[in-house]
């Protein structure tokens, strides 16, 4: 048995409905050692550090 809608949408209906995928600007904190930006809960990419410890090795 297929998906079959028992009225026609119009398009304003269908386009409020698709209105809501839009996307969200990624939540960005500073790294306590470096100060760069980066994603909340990663290791930085700057500097390798994570929760203030020595993670990563980063080469320059």
């Amino acid at each position: 048995m297929s998906i079959c809608p028992k009225n026609k949408s119009s398009k304003s209906h269908r386009d409020q409905r698709r209105a809501n995928w839009k996307m969200s600007v990624p939540n960005l904190v500073k790294c306590s050692k470096c100060g760069a930006l980066t994603l909340p809960h990663r290791v930085c990419k700057a500097c390798g550090t994570y929760n203030k410890r020595q993670v990563v090795q980063v080469e320059d």
